[in-house]
């Protein structure tokens, strides 16, 4: 039985919240985080001097009722929402986030606050169903970060192959995948952990090569920077080398890859791996198979052809979390409106915790890259 929220109705239209339900200021700041507003500019837009704003949110009186409705509406989260509990949330000292030093502020508070969101979520389902437990193991020790790659390819049992599906494989193994959805080319993914748990958030906006470089870079940080705040160039750059040995093994490398290749050979050559042409010809020359000049020149003919799209794209991988958890709940008749509803937050909200992973068992579009991954996944609902 899912739980329900409390649903007693408000006595007044311009009269202060009864006092069974308590607003929670906490939320408040977390919604106008997640919409990228200033205390200045949620005031603006409401109608409330910035005075009283402040006042909600550091819990010195609640709003009133018809303020309440109209902060919700310009932050298009329910009404509801401002009464649960506080929700887990993601401090920035404990995530990684490429680029950091691109990134503003707006950025960055709506990139965390949609991971508390989506926090609040996973919490959701695994009151209902069995996940698989992580089994992502800390390898700070590691001479270097392509030794920690081989190492982890070693321990999951990968070998030289290649990953058919990114996300299947981290779902297998205990990470959860949400979407990043933010409109911004500053904010590509980012991951933290919670406790025992991994998390990834990826951007899903980009193309998939891009998105499974940007999960297995955030992988990197999980096995990487466990124990240590994840930032900086030096953070980054370990991540990057990570990433580019864990997709594409040196091995594997050298038995496939000619030297010298062309332009038209990287992209007949990528689909080896599902990455992109870029991270192939950077992975090419730090095992020798291109000179610095050979793979200047290569930069040059990358960005001049593959400027605003990847070339043969790959189809998108979608998560099988998300898509099994959905299709449960479909067999009792529950859908994505009732399960905001749970939450306390709009469709559109759950929606974009799901962009672009989800969509083929949600709405019916989008199709699964091909090919079976590695480790299958079998979802179990609690009490079965």
């Amino acid at each position: 039985m899912l739980r329900k929220h409390q649903t007693s109705m408000l006595t007044s239209s311009s009269g202060p919240p009864e006092q069974q339900r308590t607003f929670n200021p906490a939320r408040l700041t977390l919604a106008r985080k997640r919409r990228g507003r200033t205390k200045s500019q949620l005031s603006e837009l409401v109608g409330v001097d910035v005075r009283s704003l402040s006042a909600y949110e550091s819990d010195e009186y609640p709003p009133w009722t018809d303020t309440l409705s109209k902060l919700a509406n310009v932050l298009e989260f329910p009404v509801e929402f401002f009464y649960g509990p506080n929700l887990e949330e993601i401090l920035a000292d404990g995530a990684s986030f490429r680029a950091m030093s691109k990134m503003t502020a707006s950025q960055r508070h709506t990139a965390l606050s949609q991971g508390a969101i989506a926090l609040h979520f996973n919490k959701w389902i695994e009151s209902r169903f069995e996940l698989p437990k992580s089994d992502v193991p800390d390898l700070s020790h590691e001479r270097s970060p392509e030794a920690a790659a081989d190492s982890l390819r070693r321990y999951w049992g990968i070998g030289e192959l290649s990953i058919r599906n990114m996300i299947h494989l981290l779902e297998a193994k205990g990470v959860r995948i949400f979407s990043l959805s933010i409109d911004s080319r500053e904010v590509d993914a980012f991951s933290t952990w919670k406790d025992t748990t991994p998390l990834i958030f990826l951007n899903c906006k980009k193309s998939s090569e891009h998105s499974r470089y940007d999960a297995a870079h955030e992988l990197g940080h999980l096995v990487l920077h466990r124990h240590a705040t994840p930032h900086g160039r030096e953070a980054e750059r370990e991540a990057d080398l990570f990433a580019s040995a864990f997709l594409m093994p040196r091995a594997s490398v050298l038995a496939l890859a000619r030297r010298y290749p062309s332009y038209s050979d990287l992209i007949q050559l990528k689909k080896s791996w599902t990455v992109s042409v870029a991270a192939l010809a950077r992975r090419l020359h730090a095992v020798a198979m291109l000179s610095d000049w050979e793979y200047r020149s290569l930069c040059i003919q990358i960005a001049k052809n593959d400027r605003t799209k990847e070339p043969e794209e790959a189809p998108r991988e979608v998560s099988q979390v998300l898509s099994k958890v959905f299709e449960e709940l479909h067999k009792k008749g529950i859908g994505r409106s009732q399960v905001a509803r749970e939450l306390a937050i709009s469709s559109s909200e759950l929606s974009e915790l799901m962009f672009g992973l989800a969509m083929a068992s949600i709405d019916g579009g989008g199709k699964a890259a091909s090919g079976a991954p590695h480790a299958q996944l079998t979802l179990v609902p609690k009490g079965k």
